[in-house]
């Protein structure tokens, strides 16, 4: 049940019902017009009629030889004669009907009769004119008489006709405007519940949530698009909620990862400031554990500064051209120099692979995926740094063989704050390090992914666009590590 359309149909059905209702009046106001017109031509009729009847009895009544009326007098017989031809002439116009029209010329017929008559008795006696006239002038007003009838008969027609219209249009007009009521009052009941309710229901529960309820959620009723608008609210607010319950993890698991340092440094300062001898062994120990658990607490931090401000929009890099070779190569003296029991090993390939990168935050992914290779996998297993070209990509590839990662946990491998069930078993830490790399390498224009199986180990493979990639054209052996650039 969708919204739209559900409103575009009801609104397309009140406009039909109110363009009917336009059509309509617009037929009826014509139909009214033209029986106007027909009434009007059918009076007009019956007035010619009768004014033919006493065009007639007026020349009967000058045919009486008792009557002496001059000849220039106004009704004179050939004013009354001019009168009676016009009135028929305008009788012919007036009439529509074929019926009509045979009346007329039946009329004329009569009256020319009488007329010629009246002519040929004009030297008799007026008893014998009479005698002769009165038949002819009883069929001419006969005729009229049928004439006038007709028109009237005419008239009662179009009035019944038109009685019958209105009765119609009344009834037409009652049914639109109750359909459109009708209508209407649906389509309000309709919103008030299907849109409304569920609007108002939406609305309350944003506001409690708003106010602190974080486990109120929106009834996904109604339309379509309502529902839609719910479930995105209701997905939204699951959402905060597993952020929030995953911050109340992460300040969790940051209280706990600084508690061990913490107490390590706790318990050397105590040591130190106890005022009793302490052999010079013991001391260089415990000096030795102060720096671990420093560098342990300034790589959490600079973890959480870097995440940061990669999420408050502020993380920049310094670029500028670089050999990956001497990034790499300074990483893995670093650790070599640390005293790794790892068989930590370097491969570079003989030409040079140069990078257009912020040289100190490349080596920053280095130092994470090195760490991480050799926090996860047990003493004196082999760990490879390997570098290599493929195509206009420099490849930097961390391989090591450790306790490896499943494949349910790949896929959260790189989300901050997530560290899988075997890595927060084997070593401590925030699960910070490999999303801030990821950040770093996205930020460099390239991209970083993961091979790995449990038990079996891991390889994490990061690629980086070249710099001046024409000049050093790659070659199928690129991405072999060379021999003679191994360093153990």
């Amino acid at each position: 049940m969708s919204l739209n359309r559900i409103m575009t149909a009801a609104i397309a059905m009140l406009a039909a019902l109110a363009l009917a209702g336009a059509a309509s009046l617009i037929i009826l106001t014509t139909y009214l017009h033209r029986t106007t017109e027909s009434m009007g031509s059918a009076v007009e009729g019956v007035r010619l009629a009768e004014a033919l009847q006493v065009d007639l009895l007026s020349l009967y009544r000058l045919s009486d030889s008792l009557l002496r009326i001059p000849a220039d007098s106004p009704r004179s017989f050939a004013a009354i004669e001019s009168g009676l031809r016009l009135h028929l002439d305008e009788a012919r116009r007036n009439a529509w009907s074929s019926e009509e029209q045979a009346l007329i010329s039946e009329a004329e017929r009569t009256i020319s009769n009488y007329l010629l008559a009246r002519e040929s008795v004009a030297n008799l006696p007026p008893v014998e004119a009479s005698r002769q006239l009165v038949p002819r002038l009883e069929e001419a007003l006969a005729v009229l008489d049928r004439l006038v009838v007709f028109n009237v008969n005419e008239a009662r027609g179009i009035q019944l006709q038109a009685d019958r219209w209105d009765q119609l249009a009344n009834l037409g007009g009652i049914c639109v405007a109750a359909l459109l009521v009708l209508g209407g009052g649906s389509l309000l009941w309709w919103m008030r519940r299907f849109v409304f309710r569920p609007l108002l229901d939406m609305s309350r529960a944003m506001r409690r949530f708003g106010t602190g309820r974080k486990r109120t959620r929106a009834p996904e009723s109604g339309p379509v698009e309502l529902r839609d608008m719910a479930r995105t609210f209701n997905e939204m607010a699951n959402s905060l909620a597993r952020q929030q319950e995953e911050q109340l993890t992460f300040l969790a698991g940051v209280a706990h990862d600084l508690r061990n340092p913490l107490s390590a440094l706790k318990m050397s300062a105590a040591l130190v400031t106890s005022g009793r001898p302490i052999p010079e062994e013991r001391m260089q120990k415990t000096m030795a554990l102060v720096r671990r658990q420093v560098a342990r607490l300034d790589r959490m931090v600079g973890d959480l500064l870097d995440a940061t401000r990669i999420e408050a929009g502020r993380f920049e890099l310094s670029l500028e051209e670089r050999d990956v070779r001497e990034l790499a190569t300074s990483v893995v003296e670093l650790y070599l120099a640390g005293g790794s029991s790892h068989d930590l090993r370097l491969h570079l390939p003989e030409e040079p692979v140069l990078l257009s990168c912020d040289a100190t935050r490349v080596e920053q992914v280095l130092h994470n995926l090195v760490s991480n290779a050799l926090k996860y996998s047990q003493g004196g297993s082999r760990v490879d740094v390997i570098v290599g070209r493929e195509g206009e990509e420099a490849v930097l590839s961390v391989v090591d063989r450790g306790i490896g990662i499943s494949s349910e946990e790949l896929r959260t491998l790189f989300a901050p704050f997530r560290r899988t069930g075997r890595a927060r078993e084997k070593a401590p830490g925030v699960g910070l390090g490999l999303s801030v790399a990821r950040r770093i390498v996205e930020a460099h224009g390239g991209r970083i992914a993961v091979e790995s199986r449990p038990g079996e180990g891991s390889t994490f493979h990061v690629r980086l666009p070249r710099a001046h990639a024409a000049a050093h054209p790659a070659g199928p052996g690129d991405a072999t590590p060379s021999p003679a650039g191994t360093v153990h």
